[in-house]
């Protein structure tokens, strides 16, 4: 059964303190913006693997592709001003 948006956001945000969360897709790919101080001072690849991390075993068991986009406050707060 693949997993809904609702779901991966579900599974995001029970592991990951996110200030700001979008999950959208068709049950095999999905595309997030996550916006989580555990992020400063990451950068991309760092950022990903603490998504990854809070997916765990659904990255390989439910989840067959996500994109994201990862954001401090900060930064989320700065493309919003100028966006």
């Amino acid at each position: 059964m693949q997993p809904t948006p609702e779901q991966v956001h579900q599974y995001i945000a029970e592991h990951l303190a996110c200030e700001h969360l979008e999950v959208q897709g068709d049950g095999a790919h999905f595309q997030a913006l996550i916006v989580s101080i555990a992020f400063e001072g990451k950068r991309t690849v760092a950022r990903h693997q603490v998504v990854y991390q809070a997916l765990g075993e659904r990255m390989r068991e439910e989840i067959h592709a996500l994109s994201m986009r990862t954001l401090t406050p900060a930064e989320y707060q700065a493309e919003a001003s100028h966006g």
